[in-house]
């Protein structure tokens, strides 16, 4: 029953992230933000949503490593996905389309997962209240990348030209209106999966921490999986990849979040140690997704190319260590 109940809050986590697509999409053309914005900051976090979610629940039910696999795993898996779009789009180029347009969002993606890290290794017993300094300072970092990404991102002010927009195009309330309810229903769904998840960690005998970073990591990623391959069907490139690496920004900025829901200390400190192996993990596929989106690498292995096979092959060699480690 419990596999049922996961397999079902899944599917509709699924759906929800199709719509967030579409709507996405709407307000990024009716606003005129552009579809990379749009990608690295709106649809990020509302993609992000589960994984946020999933961190406060997790909380709730006393199981920080639950919370910190679910963050950390879910960063390496969106790097994942960057391989699986180039096996299902491979005629299109995706990465090399983007050229350097997310230099700067894959960089400061690196940076804020490697400022992670660093305060999990640094483990400076700081709080104001009952927040740690550390978590106060991932927040901070996060407000200053999102501000440097809008400056560096947004179409320029003087254009002048009116937009035309094709028949029946749908207008920019729908837009909302839809983005709004697709996010509701993952803040209902999460909680529901979360439990299973629970349930599955005990009943397996794999424990929360490797549940965490592969299991949720995995169904919590499915909204950007979906989001992305429906970005890039109708187009909007910019907004799948900028989504991609705005999620792992945001998914360290939820690391930070997560200290305001935590009452029994520092929330970086409860992280079993461990983990530094799984953000480690993240912080090298960050790093090989920007080069892959710098690099003009036109060899091909069969049917990929040779960075998305080595994204491949490090996820899957990371996931055996992860667990022959324990």
């Amino acid at each position: 029953m419990v596999w049922v109940k996961f397999i079902i809050t899944a599917l509709l986590i699924v759906l929800a992230a199709d719509q967030l697509a579409k709507h996405g999409d709407i307000i990024a053309v009716r606003t005129r933000l552009g579809g990379m914005f749009i990608g690295v900051l709106l649809l990020a976090g509302a993609t992000s949503l589960p994984e946020l979610l999933t961190s406060i629940s997790a909380i709730n039910q006393n199981t920080p490593n639950l919370a910190a696999g679910n963050l950390f795993g879910s960063n390496a898996f969106n790097m994942l996905l960057l391989a699986i779009m180039d096996i299902l789009y491979r005629d299109q180029h995706i990465l090399r389309k983007a050229l350097l347009k997310h230099a700067l969002t894959g960089s400061l993606a690196v940076f804020m997962i490697g400022l992670v890290v660093f305060f999990m290794l640094a483990d400076i017993d700081l709080k104001i209240g009952w927040i740690g300094v550390d978590s106060l300072v991932i927040i901070a970092v996060y407000a200053i990348a999102v501000r440097l990404i809008q400056r560096n991102s947004l179409p320029a002010a003087t254009s002048s030209k009116e937009v035309e927009f094709p028949a029946g195009f749908a207008s920019l309330r729908r837009g909302i209106i839809g983005f709004l309810l697709a996010s509701g229903a993952l803040v209902i769904i999460t909680p529901i999966m979360v439990q299973s998840a629970n349930e599955i960690s005990v009943i397996t005998g794999l424990g929360t921490s490797f549940v965490g970073t592969t299991l949720v990591a995995l169904v919590t990623s499915l909204p950007e999986l979906v989001t992305v391959i429906a970005a890039i069907r109708i187009g909007a490139n910019d907004m799948a990849i900028g989504n991609l690496f705005g999620s792992n920004m945001f998914n360290m900025f939820a690391v930070g979040l997560t200290d305001l829901f935590y009452s029994n200390g520092r929330f970086l400190a409860a992280i079993d140690p461990s983990f530094l192996l799984v953000g480690m993990v993240g912080l090298i596929m960050t790093g090989m997704g920007l080069i892959g989106n710098l690099a003009k690498l036109e060899r091909r292995f069969w049917f990929i190319e040779i960075d998305a096979l080595a994204l491949f092959v490090f996820y899957f060699g990371s996931l055996w260590l992860l667990y022959t480690r324990g």
